[in-house]
């Protein structure tokens, strides 16, 4: 093949004085063909690869347009999806063939333009549609929480419908899973497992912003013969900055709302054998009335610390039943003692304050208990727990950078699996 481009000489236009039974000499080039001539149709120059007459292309071959003989060549390819996305393309240097180098969307259609000229240098052009196959395994992702107004330690996810073990592969679905904040805010995304991923800013959402969520993963090949699927959008709006921390050491609780103390608690949290959780947790849901039992968190029913009792104004703040809630049979050690199995009690008329004052997101932080730190992940939300380092590298698009930071457990987790 000649890489050595074709030189043709251009004759510059030039207005002629004419007597009045003269004619117009129309601009043209060196080869005779006028400048203004509209391309011929290149139909009948050029053959493609994508099925006509309804077919549909298989999304796993590459597009490919062929010149028809040697008089002609193609000169330039455009290949648009519906949503507006280009398919990346190579055209051989002597200009007989185009290949698509990137992969084709499913369940896509394609409108693709073909510049062509003939071995005179006159254009010709010829434009087509074809659609592809929808895929047969795709990959669909569920948005949460539920639309609504949060607090600021409220975390989005992100629920994949299959399960994506291949580091190149989350790198792709991470890419088309887009959080905007407004006001903006960095942010990113964790893979917690191979079908769950949390996304965070590095600090708390602003109080006030708006937060939208979309997936871009239609029709976007994401591993072997896996496409994505179609995601619905979600919108969230942050509340007050609202944070409650619990000094189980002092057995006060202090709550802020946008920095200004609100409100001081007498409390009792959990006692020796049944410490309550360090660390931050977040409000996951509110339930007026709440029936404990001891047999929940592994009592044995009619032992010495057996308990079944009616509990009001519960704020939950982990899966496994650790509540913030009324405890009038303890009042008498709120502000004095830890005597509780977990839970963080409170009087009734604080425990109905706190209730009316704190929503979904809000922040439930706990120090000075001899208990564990919380969870990251499992039992509610403990996200805020990891520092951002640590929460930049669970990112798939972070490793992908080769982030000299990475720990190999962070590789570890995004390594391809045999």
């Amino acid at each position: 093949m000649n890489d050595t481009p074709r030189i043709r000489t251009v004759l510059s236009c030039t207005l002629l004085a004419v007597t009045v039974t003269a004619g117009v000499t129309a601009c043209a080039g060196g080869d005779g063909h006028p400048l203004s001539a509209r391309p011929f149709d290149a139909a009948d120059r050029i053959a493609f690869n994508a099925p006509e007459g309804g077919g549909k292309a298989d999304p796993e071959k590459p597009l490919e347009i062929t010149a028809k003989g040697e008089d002609g060549r193609i000169t330039d390819v455009t290949a648009t999806d519906e949503a507006g996305h280009h398919l990346a393309g190579e055209l051989t240097a002597d200009g007989q063939k185009w290949r698509s180098t990137a992969a084709l969307a499913a369940g896509a259609r394609y409108t693709v333009r073909v510049a062509t000229e003939d071995e005179d240098g006159a254009p010709g052009a010829r434009t087509f549609t074809f659609e592809t196959a929808p895929a047969k395994r795709a990959l669909t992702v569920t948005f949460g929480p539920e639309a609504g107004k949060y607090g600021v330690g409220q975390p989005v996810t992100a629920e994949l419908s299959l399960p994506v073990k291949d580091r190149k592969a989350r790198a792709v679905v991470e890419r088309a899973l887009k959080v905007r904040s407004v006001p903006a805010v960095e942010g990113s995304w964790y893979w917690v497992d191979d079908k769950k991923l949390h996304y965070r800013p590095k600090e708390y959402w602003p109080t006030g912003a708006t937060v939208t969520v979309t997936g871009n993963l239609g029709g976007v090949k994401v591993d072997d013969k896996v496409y994505g699927g179609e995601s619905k959008p979600l919108t969230l709006t942050i509340g007050d900055r609202v944070e409650a921390i619990t000094d189980a050491g002092s057995h006060s609780m202090t709550v802020r709302r946008n920095g200004e103390v609100i409100n001081t608690i007498p409390v009792t949290t959990g006692k020796p054998g049944f410490s309550t959780r360090n660390g931050i947790k977040v409000v996951l849901g509110k339930e007026y009335y709440v029936r404990m039992r001891g047999t929940s968190i592994g009592i044995a029913e009619g032992s010495s610390e057996s308990y079944d009792l009616p509990v009001y104004y519960a704020t939950r703040v982990t899966w496994s039943g650790e509540y913030v809630h009324a405890a009038p049979w303890s009042v008498g050690s709120q502000g004095v003692a830890n005597v509780s199995h977990g839970c963080t009690g409170m009087s009734t008329g604080n425990a109905a304050w706190f209730y009316e004052n704190v929503r979904r997101g809000d922040i439930v932080k706990v120090v000075n208990s001899a208990g564990e730190m919380m969870d990251a992940f499992g039992n509610g939300f403990g996200d805020w727990n990891l520092s951002w380092d640590k929460w930049r590298r669970g990112s798939a698009l972070v490793a992908e950078k080769g982030d000299p930071t990475a720990t190999e457990d962070a590789k570890a987790r995004l390594r391809p699996s045999l």
